[in-house]
């Protein structure tokens, strides 16, 4: 099932195209990476999904339905963490979460155990009575991941939730991500930081004036570049060594010899690896190291768009 599915939108301010007859469908049960630099029309879908911007045209569908007929139904299943923090600093964690959490039509004895349910999620339920004034950086991060997903939506939009907060504290939210889409939410993850991308996005889209260039898994978006991957494999000595067997194993594209480091050039679809570390064990060679150089996300975002994903 869909639970976002974008027909042909498209967006305009005065005679700029921002979003240009986008589509995208997103399954139940994913964790989404939507990326694209700076002005690539990233931000304005997110709008417009969310509600906060109209569509010149197209469609956008939450749940199977139209959210121009369903606005309600829409802003129900979705919970957003934008990128700037929208809590309020004179207010306690506790009230910021409940006040959130009314707007969806919470009252009483189920409003109050959603509020402390999203606070021990992000672990500030012993900080309910606090004020995010007093927070560090992380801590706030958290409460803002509370405030949207307190009336449990279907669908969570993270828009940069990790910008400018410590190791540990991004470590903390990638973990309530994943946690999040255990117990059944679909998750659309941005960041400026390809690698939280490559770790927990099954599938991705690569947005590029306002278009959806390339989308599919990491594998499948690595391939779009390149169908090699380059093994070196660092031994005691090369003296003497016969290669020949080496190129006969399948996929082996080509081999050189640069000191004593052994680089392999193969197809990156045939899974030769334990065979070419046989080869050298076979032949009593002692394996100092092994590399894979393979392209990740940010040769790809780069390759495909000429920009740097934080441009």
């Amino acid at each position: 099932m869909h639970v976002l599915e974008i027909k042909n939108l498209t967006k305009k301010f005065g005679d700029f195209i921002a979003v240009d007859n986008m589509s995208l469908a997103i399954q139940e049960g994913e964790i989404f990476g939507f990326l694209g630099s700076n002005g690539a029309g990233k931000s304005t879908t997110i709008n417009m999904v969310s509600g906060l911007l109209r569509s010149n045209s197209g469609e956008i569908h939450i749940l199977g339905k139209n959210i121009a007929t369903h606005s309600k139904f829409a802003k129900m299943n979705i919970g957003i963490v934008p990128q700037d923090l929208a809590i309020y600093e004179d207010m306690t964690a506790y009230e910021n979460v409940r006040f959130f959490a009314g707007l969806y039509g919470m009252r009483g004895t189920e409003l109050k155990e959603r509020v402390e349910e999203a606070l021990e999620f992000v672990g500030l339920l012993d900080k309910q009575k606090s004020h995010p004034k007093n927070f560090s950086g992380g801590m706030k991060r958290r409460l803002n991941i509370a405030c949207a997903i307190a009336h449990r939506p279907k669908l969570i939009i993270m828009d940069e939730p990790t910008v400018g907060i410590d190791p540990q504290s991004r470590n903390y939210i990638l973990t309530s991500v994943r946690k999040l889409n255990e117990m059944g939410c679909t998750v659309i993850y941005t960041s400026h930081y390809m690698e939280e991308v490559e770790e927990i996005c099954s599938r991705i889209a690569i947005v590029d004036h306002g278009k959806v260039i390339a989308e599919g898994t990491k594998a499948q978006l690595k391939a779009i570049i390149t169908d090699t991957k380059d093994i070196w494999i660092e031994v005691k000595n090369t003296e003497n060594l016969d290669e020949t067997p080496l190129k006969e194993i399948k996929g082996v594209n080509s081999i050189s010899i640069e000191e004593n480091v052994v680089k392999i050039n193969s197809q990156s679809e045939v899974n030769n690896l334990n065979q070419m570390i046989q080869f050298f064990i076979n032949r009593g060679m002692e394996i100092r190291s092994l590399q894979e150089q393979a392209p990740n996300l940010e040769t790809v975002f780069l390759t495909l768009t000429g920009r740097n994903l934080r441009d």
